[in-house]
């Protein structure tokens, strides 16, 4: 149901999704303690990965992080669901923790009715994935994506035509307009750019968007520098002292959504600059 996305933005003007929770200390990201404390520190939204066992077990966790994060040099996709149970994440320091990888079911169960749901790898098992979150009711919590190609909208259409989807487009949307007419549940577009000169940055753009009741989600986030994905207007510009240049210029800018791993300074900047309504 579109309207739960539109009513919330509606009240606070910019809603913030925390990647893979809120991570820090001795809490690593995609844990259940992770999303429990991006609700604590008031994420709108939680965003989480999803990757599957040998033996078709979905769990929260980011597909190839498994030697950063757990230690493992084998990969869950690789992994009776078995041998996963019996993993523990490493912190910063790569030390060890007690926190378990947690099913994903067991996550979605423990975030019902509290925020949305950002269900990043939903492409990678849509049936399964959709299984789950269906048989939970969650189906108006969830925002759902996938990059922009025929064989993911068709699968959408046949598998989750009512969950809130976003095309994830870099540089330039072609394919919003012609969703508005399928039989899709359009939420908005998540977009990637590395210059303010791409189309999807632009007021053009936005103004198009808006118009037609489409959020834009952008990405502040760094998860390698060589991937730019909001120009320079990033997470790391504005915790190290330029947040009008980080946050405030994609508020500035129009982007509905920002996907941040610095939720509380995040929020305390655009509160205390207007932007953003508690």
């Amino acid at each position: 149901n579109m309207n739960s996305l539109t009513s919330a933005l509606a009240k606070k003007h910019i809603l913030l999704a925390a990647h893979r929770g809120v991570s820090a200390g001795n809490v690593p990201c995609n844990t259940v303690e992770a999303y429990e404390a991006a609700i604590a520190f008031g994420a709108d939204i939680v965003e989480l990965d999803v990757s599957i066992s040998k033996d078709g077990k979905l769990y929260c966790f980011h597909p190839g992080m498994e030697h950063p994060h757990l230690g493992s040099d084998k990969l869950i996709a690789d992994m009776t669901s078995d041998e996963v149970e019996k993993l523990r994440y490493r912190n910063f320091d790569d030390a060890p923790t007690t926190y378990p990888v947690s099913t994903f079911y067991d996550v979605m169960a423990r975030l019902k009715g509290r925020c949305f749901i950002n269900v990043d790898k939903f492409w990678t098992a849509m049936p399964e994935i959709s299984a789950v979150i269906r048989s939970l009711g969650m189906e108006e919590q969830v925002i759902v994506k996938t990059s922009p190609e025929e064989k993911y909208f068709a699968e959408l259409e046949r598998v989750a035509p009512d969950f809130m989807y976003m095309p994830i487009v870099s540089d330039t949307d072609t394919v919003s307009e012609k969703l508005m007419k399928r039989n899709i549940n359009l939420a908005g577009a998540e977009v990637l750019f590395d210059s303010e000169d791409k189309a999807v940055a632009g007021k053009e753009y936005l103004d198009f968007m808006h118009a037609n009741g489409l959020a834009v989600w952008v990405n502040p986030i760094v998860y390698d520098y060589h991937a730019v994905i909001s120009a320079h207007h990033t997470d790391d510009v504005a915790i190290a002292g330029d947040p009008d240049d980080g946050w405030g210029w994609l508020a500035e800018r129009g982007f509905d959504i920002l996907q941040t791993d610095w939720l509380m300074p995040a929020d305390v900047y655009l509160t205390r600059k207007g932007y953003r309504h508690s």
